[in-house]
């Protein structure tokens, strides 16, 4: 509760300094209290979970299976918590493109006619082979986040209006992200950046810029195995040369090789940005995403 009070104060704040109206009052968290029972959400991963809560608030029950900033998701492991929490779902959210393949195997293994399964891939319209980090392409997460509410309304009508609301405060929230997007789009377009892993690619895209590294080092870090040593070699020698301006690293997917690039870069002094798969605890995904912006932002700003 502390964090669902913490999470509607920030929405509001954010409201507040844009001027929109806030359509939620004390009669509205007098009915949310009334229901009797609420529905289950599952999300696979806690940054789709983050954007559900801030739309259905307290009026659902909701799990996110993949939520340790220190683990690597990629390393996953079911537990029977979370069948549990899969098998009584009213709706199970899937990112999709195998990342999160295990759920797949998780909804088989726990069959309830009532739930249904949101692939976010599939409602972006990505399609096998595409980069798999989608969360973070700011257009997929919007589109996410409607396609929620659209569920929330059709499954419990009654909050409708809330879920409504919700969402309003949601999308104006989310427009100091966007406008961070468009305003570094057009300081830093064109810029060469450095990966360790193909997580920032589609933010880099929304930025205009470019990544360097080889397309078969960020694979191979992905994919748990070393790059081929040529890749490591052509990485080192962008490094040396600052043809790179800057490295943004996986803060989760660590391995001797991406521990070698770090240090390299920190030789050459070329800045590095951590970035994350996972969602911070106490962080919104608004805040998550524009806080790497800004690092991102100071690296750029300190390069030549």
């Amino acid at each position: 509760m502390t964090q669902l009070i913490q999470r509607r104060a920030l929405l509001s704040s954010a409201v507040a300094a844009s001027g929109a109206v806030v359509l939620w009052g004390p009669r509205r968290w007098l009915e949310a209290a009334a229901v009797p029972a609420r529905m289950t959400i599952v999300a696979a991963e806690n940054f789709y979970g983050d954007i559900i809560g801030q739309i259905a608030g307290d009026h659902v029950s909701l799990t996110s299976i993949i939520s340790d900033p220190n683990a690597d998701p990629h390393e996953y492991e079911s537990s029977t918590r979370d069948m549990a929490a899969i098998s009584r779902a009213r709706l199970v959210v899937i990112s999709g493109l195998g990342y999160d393949g295990f759920m797949t195997k998780l909804v088989k293994a726990t069959p309830n006619p009532q739930r249904e399964i949101l692939t976010v891939a599939e409602l972006a319209g990505k399609k096998p082979g595409d980069n798999l980090h989608i969360w973070y392409d700011p257009r997929v997460m919007l589109t996410f986040a409607r396609a929620v509410t659209d569920f929330l309304v059709r499954a419990d009508p009654p909050n409708a209006t809330s879920y409504r609301n919700w969402l309003h405060l949601f999308e104006t929230s989310y427009k100091p992200f966007t406008a961070k997007v468009a305003e570094m789009r057009a300081r830093f377009a064109g810029a060469p950046l450095g990966a360790t892993e193909p997580i920032f690619g589609y933010m880099a895209d929304a930025l205009g810029m470019r990544i360097l590294t080889s397309k078969e080092f960020q694979k191979a870090v992905e994919e748990g195995e070393d790059p081929p040593a040529r890749a490591i070699a052509e990485m080192e020698d962008q490094l040396r040369r600052h043809e790179i301006k800057v490295l943004i690293y996986n803060v989760q997917t660590v391995s001797p090789v991406t521990e070698r690039i770090r240090k390299d870069a920190a030789r050459f002094s070329v800045p590095i940005v951590g970035v994350s798969e996972t969602l911070p605890p106490g962080s919104s995904y608004q805040r998550w995403m524009i806080k790497q912006l800004d690092e991102v932002e100071q690296a750029l700003s300190k390069t030549p």
